[in-house]
């Protein structure tokens, strides 16, 4: 495939982000932060706005279903120093990057199917049938919004990695049975994988506990697996393309060839399948991006969980709704990008009605929140909130 120039992009706000400041003073506790935001929900909507919230999360929400987050105490970017994710123009024109990214995606897919739904997103669900919630937008590629609550409509912005596609022809295919696509073609791999699951080694970001657990590091990160490096791992094409070969801009039909072993082939022109996430450097689609801009434009309020708003397809979204003048409840472990321009110039004695900023985990606060609200602190209506699909082309 020809080669696709690398751009000057930085992964953003991998240091820690200032600490918060809690607001009300009082959410400080976990009864002080349910009170905060029964005030936020009680409260009526900006004239001239939407009832009922959109919800924005991260990967803050899914670290008590044991996935890690980026930038959290915990997270991929403060345990492991070197970690980098891979770039999309080198995804798409470098067969060494290729190999690279799917070795480690093959080790840590088992991780993300052991993941379920936690209280958090079941909580979110719960809110939607209280008619509190509209919709829900997120950056998680994790596909855990749709399994915990199917009837409430999630915008996934970057993707799911539940898939993969090609970036010939925009075909998908499951990412279960690529896994056993990619177990069949490197055997040895598929060997450490079963070692480091039955170990526990990949039940931990630190590559320390990793190691003590027999599963060996790279300075740079990658496993050290010196029987079957990474050069030397295969991925299978895109079955369409390999069958059917698309024509190129040239209009002639592009190569995709495979090995005895059925391996996609660098004498391939085409037939790539990358996971139907996007990467840094890709683009949100703009279908995708205006169906985001209309979830905050369809609602009178936003709920920020579980994410520092680092990347700016999330920050803008946030930004835009604080444009709108809709009252902005954040909580996440930690600081988040641009805090003081939700937070700044409020009545210091609003008690949750305009602004709400929670430090504690969501698993609890998000639970304690639903009890209260089930024992009727709002009159609520779950008026077909949960019936109206706002996100219709969009899910998958």
């Amino acid at each position: 495939m020809a080669a696709t120039r690398r751009p000057l992009i930085r992964i953003p706000y991998t240091d820690v982000l200032a600490s918060p400041t809690v607001v009300p003073a009082s959410a400080r506790s976990l009864a002080g932060a349910v009170d905060a935001l029964v005030a936020f929900f009680a409260a009526p909507p900006t004239p001239g706005l939407s009832p009922g919230a959109v919800v924005l999360s991260g990967a803050g929400l899914s670290v008590a279903s044991g996935l890690a987050d980026y930038r959290g105490v915990n997270g991929t970017y403060r345990l492991n120093k070197t970690y980098r994710p891979i770039y999309y123009a080198d995804f798409v024109s470098n067969h060494e990057a290729r190999k690279r990214y799917w070795a480690r995606s093959f080790l840590g897919w088992s991780s993300l199917q052991a993941a379920s739904p936690n209280a958090g997103h079941h909580a979110i669900g719960q809110l939607g049938e209280l008619g509190l919630i509209r919709s829900v937008v997120t950056q998680n590629v994790d596909s855990l919004h749709q399994r915990a609550h199917p009837l409430l409509p999630s915008l996934e912005l970057h993707g799911y990695l539940r898939a993969t596609v090609c970036v010939s022809c925009r075909s998908e295919y499951s990412r279960h049975l690529f896994q056993n696509h990619l177990a069949r073609l490197n055997p040895r791999w598929a060997d450490l994988l079963d070692r480091a699951l039955a170990s526990g080694a990949l039940n931990t970001e630190d590559l320390a506990k990793r190691k003590a657990r027999g599963l060996r590091f790279n300075p740079d990160g990658d496993v050290d697996l010196p029987e079957a490096p990474y050069t030397t791992f295969r991925y299978p094409p895109c079955p369409r393309c390999l069958a059917d070969p698309p024509v190129g801009p040239d209009g002639r039909p592009h190569i995709v060839n495979v090995d005895d072993d059925g391996a996609w082939a660098p004498s391939s022109t085409a037939g790539v399948l990358k996971p139907a996430v996007v990467m840094f450097g890709e683009n949100i689609v703009e279908p995708v991006k205006r169906a985001a801009e209309e979830a905050i434009d369809g609602a009178g309020k936003l709920l920020v969980v579980g994410t520092s708003l680092a990347t700016y397809s999330a920050w803008r979204l946030a930004r835009r709704a604080k444009e709108r003048r809709m009252p902005v409840a954040i909580v996440n472990m930690g600081g988040v990008r641009g805090e003081s321009e939700f937070f700044d110039n409020l009545d210091p004695l609003q008690t949750g009605e305009k602004a709400v900023r929670v430090e504690l985990a969501i698993d609890q606060v998000l639970p304690a929140l639903v009890s209260v609200l089930q024992k009727g602190a709002i009159p609520t209506s779950a008026a077909a909130i949960t019936q109206q699909n706002v996100f219709k082309d969009m899910l998958s």
